[in-house]
């Protein structure tokens, strides 16, 4: 689809030019005879009106399209040794260098100056900025080559040529525009079925996956075999989090091509992170033997073997990626960074398989160093750092349980874990449903259930190898160990036991709402709640700092009502003239009157498309010790209300009991204390806190909403209680969840908690759970 024109080329391999000479002896005729159409017909550019000048102009330009371009380049320069101004001659040498291939630079050099003397002579050829920006482009000379395009544009707008600047629009992340060009480009010519698939993807990094999936199937009504759409589709619907229309499309790139190793790696990449892991294996391997280098692959690999218990095979796996060093000024992968880590823990977790979980701590075992520069995934140059000990044969891998194999009582709590886990799940772009995080946190939520209700009857939990009362920061702990063993890939780690030096400089949780044209499609539902608190803010600096100017700010805040109109609003103030902080708070329970930081909004940015949206959680020791005397109050009183409510469940005990978790749970989502994961394992301690006092959520997560987000939006813990309770539908508990198992015991080392969490309970449907 190039400016220049088709020759099918020849095998002549330009290096050994003695065979080539040979060739060209033989093809001289054949060469001649095609030049002497091409010169009749003037079907090359800057044919002259001298017969003899474009016959010899032709024979050049067929040497360019049967790949001899050393001779196409030699028979151009005698002719401008003869007519130095011979416009044709000057293109067609310009062609030939850039054919001859960029990766000399000498040759980029010599085609842009000739392109470029072109230019000078016949200002008015649309081909040729178009071929300047062919060359332009690889060399990394974007900007360049875009304004050549927006010139051949300007003097001939076609189909191919918004296409071409589009997909450089794209490169360089400027989706909007690149949107708005391909546009264009299908306007001219709608079938195109790879600028329908570009557009598509120009949806897709903006977040915009309803409106990406329409272009990717309408890149398939016109192209049926198009296995990148298929591939972007399957993407697209892994993002909404529909896994059953994600398999589909992986399922129809691969009819289509078996070895289509990028679907290979995504569909594996997915199965992992819905849980299947066995299915995911199958594809990281089938991925490697296509491609044995594949670091992306070869990481998941090990990670599925590790998560799975196979640790002799995940190691292996693991020291591949290792070895695999970047070349000096390479930037080095995701996965070369985060690999180390997960080999020491993958070693430290097969040291502790048959330990009992209660004789240990690993946030007090793994070294603080470690800790931190994993949590904040930073290359791994940590200094003394002493290696885990390799893996010893004494202790063997974990082996495949059956779901028959176990008793059926532990049946019965396996399928009731499976159930409370989906209760967990977030009905919202981005977040695919994963059964083994589903497992796990139902038993999370069932062993918190158990030890609070033993708590509540004045029993002592066994914890880090000391037997005592159970505190809060152990009700936490035990989902805490389901969710890591879950997902071995994720450091799920207390922020406050990270090394004082990390603390003191603040350990921040960072999430972006939006990054220049890209929106994070799981916060959508936030966005106007975070605006309307900005507006809240702004007044009160306004009211403050400058009240002359509030009635004008107040009038400039009534035309916001997105992100990106608040930009005019920051010319106001010198202060906040590239963006401002604005900080939520939280009120005190303990104190009336009192205040935490909670979470810091970010705005900065200087036009739309080029904004920052952030929020982040700072993790100071000051704001740890402020939000854990809190907890440590609600703790001490829900722990008094739940003794009571053993003795008489009275229906007022009942409420206030619920409303203590609530609000103890509030503050811990704003405090955000955890590494990763702290969502789904202050939920799991919700639902199973409320168990031991008698009541079951039986409502879902409403569509769109985040439980942290709720919490952190919030204007304090009594509304939060309120949002939960509204979609919590809490009942009474069914009495058969007392004659369930204890957790702890049935599961007391990793090895029975990776064994319960690889078995297969696809036998929990066909059974209808008693649970109720």
């Amino acid at each position: 689809d190039s400016s220049f024109l088709h020759f099918h080329e020849s095998d002549c391999d330009i290096g050994g030019s003695s065979s080539c000479e040979s060739m060209l002896s033989l093809n001289t005729e054949k060469i001649l005879s095609q030049a002497k159409l091409l010169a009749e017909q003037k079907r090359f550019p800057f044919a002259t009106d001298n017969d003899n000048t474009n016959e010899e102009l032709a024979i050049a330009y067929v040497l360019i399209g049967n790949g001899l371009y050393d001779e196409a380049i030699r028979h151009f320069s005698t002719m401008l040794q003869e007519e130095p101004e011979l416009v044709s001659a000057i293109y067609g040498r310009g062609i030939a260098y850039g054919k001859k291939g960029l990766h000399d630079m000498k040759n980029a050099e010599l085609a842009l100056f000739e392109l470029s003397r072109v230019i000078s002579l016949e200002p008015d050829h649309p081909e040729v900025f178009e071929q300047r920006a062919e060359i332009l482009s690889p060399l990394g000379r974007i900007s360049e080559a875009l304004s050549d395009l927006t010139k051949a544009i300007q003097l001939q707008p076609s189909a191919r040529l918004y296409r071409h600047r589009g997909t450089l629009y794209f490169i360089s992340e400027d989706y909007a525009t690149a949107h708005e060009d391909f546009q264009h480009s299908l306007e001219l010519n709608k079938n195109q079925p790879i600028a329908m698939l570009y557009k598509g993807l120009t949806f897709f990094h903006r977040g915009l996956l309803k409106e990406a999936i329409e272009s990717f199937k309408e890149a398939l009504k016109q192209k049926a075999d198009f296995i990148d759409a298929y591939k972007s589709l399957g993407q697209a619907y892994r993002e909404l989090g529909n896994f059953d229309a994600a398999t589909e499309s992986f399922q129809k790139a691969l009819l289509l091509n078996q070895n289509h190793v990028q679907t290979l790696q995504l569909k594996g990449m997915m199965l992992y992170h819905h849980g299947s892991l066995d299915e995911a294996l199958k594809n990281f391997k089938r991925c490697l033997q296509l491609e044995p280098y594949n670091e992306v692959c070869q990481y998941m690999k090990g990670l599925s073997h590790v998560a799975m218990g196979q640790f002799y095979e995940g190691i292996k796996a693991q020291t591949k990626v290792m070895l695999n060093d970047p070349l000096p000024g390479q930037k080095a992968s995701p996965e070369y960074l985060k690999v180390k880590y997960l080999r020491e823990y993958s070693r430290y977790l097969h040291a502790h398989l048959d330990t009992p979980l209660t004789e240990y701590n690993t946030d007090i075992d793994l070294p603080g160093n470690f800790k931190d520069h994993w949590a904040k995934n930073l290359p791994f140059l940590i200094e003394n750092y002493e290696e885990q000990p390799g893996l010893q044969p004494h202790i063997k891998d974990v082996l495949f349980q059956n779901f028959e194999s176990y008793k059926p009582d532990v049946q019965e709590l396996i399928c009731v874990a499976d159930h409370l886990g989906s209760m967990m799940q977030y009905e919202t772009p981005g977040f695919l449903p994963n059964k083994r995080i589903h497992r796990a946190m139902g038993l999370a939520t069932l062993e918190v259930m158990q030890a609070v209700q033993r708590t509540w009857a004045n029993s002592k939990v066994r914890m880090n190898g000391k037997t005592r009362l159970m505190q809060w920061r152990d009700m936490f702990d035990i989902a805490v160990k389901w969710r890591r063993i879950a997902d071995p890939d994720q450091p799920v780690l207390w922020l406050d036991q990270m090394p004082a030096r990390s603390l003191s400089r603040g350990f921040n949780n960072h999430i972006n709402l939006i990054r220049g044209q890209v929106i994070n499609m799981r916060y959508l539902e936030y966005f106007e709640k975070i605006l309307h608190f900005i507006k809240d803010r702004i007044l009160v600096y306004h009211g403050a700092n400058n009240p002359k100017g509030l009635l004008e700010v107040r009038e400039a805040l009534e035309k916001v009502h997105k992100v990106e109109d608040l930009l005019p609003i920051m010319k106001f103030n010198s202060k906040t003239r590239d963006g401002f902080t604005v900080n939520t708070k939280v009120p005190s329970l303990k104190d009336q009157g009192k205040e935490y930081d909670g979470f810091t909004i970010t705005i900065t940015g200087d036009k739309v498309g080029n904004i920052l949206f952030s929020v982040e959680t700072q993790t100071t020791e000051e704001r740890t010790q402020l939000y854990h005397a809190e907890i440590d109050a609600l703790y001490k009183d829900l722990t008094a209300k739940g003794k009571i409510l053993i003795l008489s469940a009275e229906l007022g005990e009942v409420d206030a009991v619920c409303n203590l978790i609530l609000s103890l749970v509030y503050y811990f989502y704003n405090l955000m204390p955890l590494s990763r994961g702290s969502s789904v394992i202050a939920y799991s301690v919700i639902m199973g806190a409320l168990m031991a006092s008698g009541k079951e959520v039986s409502g879902k997560i409403p569509k769109g909403k985040l439980v942290d987000f709720e919490a952190m939006t919030a204007p304090g813990s009594e509304a939060f209680s309120k949002i939960a309770r509204s979609w919590m539908n809490l009942k009474s508990i069914s009495p058969s969840y007392k004659s369930l198992p204890s957790v702890s015991e049935t599961f007391p080392t990793l090895r029975t908690m990776i064994e319960v969490l690889n078995t297969d309970s696809s036998h929990c449907l066909k059974k209808t759970i008693v649970v109720v």
